[in-house]
């Protein structure tokens, strides 16, 4: 690791963030084993200085300076875990946000982002870069060694809303993620729809076969939790364990009788 850590000090990499885009702050929520009742990680979330929701700091971001703001926001990210205890939460691991576009980009600079983490003492083993998969992804081809890079150093790669975007079979076969986060608008649709259930079933064993972890979105209810842990889903975020937290790790509040021993 101190090996790592070096090369990634010496490698070239663009400056520190610059002005231009808003005052910010970070909000968490808990991803949850639901076989054990631990916390895998958390993902962090983008909040105004004073809480407010992420899009009122988005709609404030001048287009020039979005990849800035990108980058920025994993910085900021890892500085308040730090803050706010994550360095004494065993193992678990922290999810930021990277838009896919994003990432290619100089302004954006991943480089920047793992450099930062080790001046921090952040464990790079303990980062996951989540791929934001909400719109088409140009430049796949310059991605893909980007993110290889950093898988070196111990960073885990998941791509976030699957099943929502415009490129996520692509990104899938090409890409071959660490983990997937099923889109919550399939995990509610489950609820009435026979074919999002197939859907998800189908996305689940295909995850287990090429090794990948599947983790739900969106779960609000004791029943969702159950139908997708039956289903292979263990790894579990939403409602149902914990609102996200501003400038804080929330703890876990939920029920699984069938779990309980004694």
């Amino acid at each position: 690791m101190r090996e790592q850590e070096r090369k990634l000090r010496s490698a070239p990499h663009s400056g520190r963030v610059l002005g231009g885009i808003p005052k910010f702050s970070m909000a968490f929520q808990p991803i949850v084993n639901v076989a054990s009742g631990s916390v895998y990680g958390y993902e962090s979330l983008v909040r105004s200085e004073s809480g407010d929701s992420a899009h009122s700091v988005l709609s404030r971001v001048p287009t020039e300076h979005f990849h800035t703001f990108d980058r920025a926001c994993r910085s900021k990210a890892m500085s308040e875990a730090i803050r706010c205890g994550f360095l004494t939460t065993g193992s678990t691991r922290l999810c930021v946000n990277v838009n896919p576009n994003a990432a290619v980009n100089e302004a954006s600079d991943l480089r920047r982002t793992c450099d930062e983490a080790a001046e921090m003492g952040f464990p790079l083993e303990r980062l996951v870069l989540e791929l934001v998969e909400d719109e088409e992804i140009w430049d796949l081809a310059k991605l893909k060694p980007i993110i290889d890079e950093y898988r070196e150093y111990g960073v885990k790669v998941a791509m976030d809303d699957f099943g929502a975007g415009y490129s996520g079979l692509k990104l899938l076969s090409r890409l071959k993620p660490d983990l997937i986060k099923l889109d919550m608008a399939l995990v509610h649709a489950m609820d009435e729809d026979r074919t999002s259930q197939v859907i998800v079933k189908a996305i689940v064993q295909a995850c287990f076969e090429l090794g990948i972890v599947t983790i739900a979105e969106g779960v609000e209810r004791y029943d969702q939790a159950m139908r997708l842990r039956d289903m292979g889903v263990v790894y579990q975020q939403g409602y149902y364990f914990a609102r996200p937290a501003f400038e804080s790790l929330p703890a876990i509040q939920f029920e699984l009788p069938e779990l309980q021993i004694g």
